[in-house]
């Protein structure tokens, strides 16, 4: 368990420092300074990062990979299947099916939903879509633990409701809308729009 209240810029940066580590077998031994190089920011914080979950490295050498990976697949929670549920399999909501990162063996998309008759009852990528209206249902029997929302924004609250009330705990957002939703369940919110605003802000100046 982590000592302190731990910051979500960390936890960010412990998926970008798993993803770094892959590139290395599991015998070899890296320094927080070789890998505070590699993924751009400096040692001293990579050893901030991981002293909220403990001590891994070896003193005075620095980090066996392979100890160090299982670590942080631990810290993550990625020694664990989670089951996701899509709502909207509209353009985005296709790609994310089709999307390698789901098919990952700690990720599984199971289940998708749709208001589309024409779409209702069809497979797409290997996932049965169903009517959105049964979303709580349907959810309460498959133990969901995280919903996907790639719907318009005008209908994403009254789906955020349904998947709350069929039991995720947690939601990753792509409708470009504030959400409001019980204090206990975890959102995310990826706006793309606001994302390539916000970058072509800097390079204007």
């Amino acid at each position: 368990m982590p000592r302190f209240r731990v910051p979500e810029v960390t936890v960010e940066r412990l998926s970008i420092y798993l993803r770094a580590l892959k590139k290395f077998s599991d015998d070899r031994i890296i320094s927080s300074q070789d890998l505070a190089e590699i993924v751009g920011t400096t040692d001293a914080q990579v050893r901030k990062d991981f002293a909220y979950f403990g001590e891994f490295g070896i003193p005075g050498q620095g980090y066996r990979v392979g100890k160090l990976k299982e670590e942080i697949i631990h810290i993550l929670a990625l020694d664990k299947k989670w089951n996701l549920a899509l709502v909207g399999v509209g353009k985005l909501g296709s790609a994310l099916l089709a999307y390698p990162g789901f098919r990952r063996e700690e990720f599984k998309i199971k289940l998708a939903f749709d208001v589309d008759p024409g779409k209702i009852g069809k497979i797409i990528e290997g996932v049965r879509v169903e009517d959105a209206k049964r979303i709580p249902e349907i959810l309460s029997s498959n133990q969901i633990e995280v919903g996907i929302i790639t719907t318009p924004a005008e209908v994403a609250q009254e789906i955020a409701e349904k998947l709350v009330e069929g039991g995720v705990r947690g939601i990753l957002n792509f409708a470009p809308v504030r959400l409001v939703i019980p204090e206990n369940i975890k959102l995310k919110n990826v706006d793309l729009s606001m994302e390539l605003e916000t970058l072509v802000y800097f390079l204007s100046r």
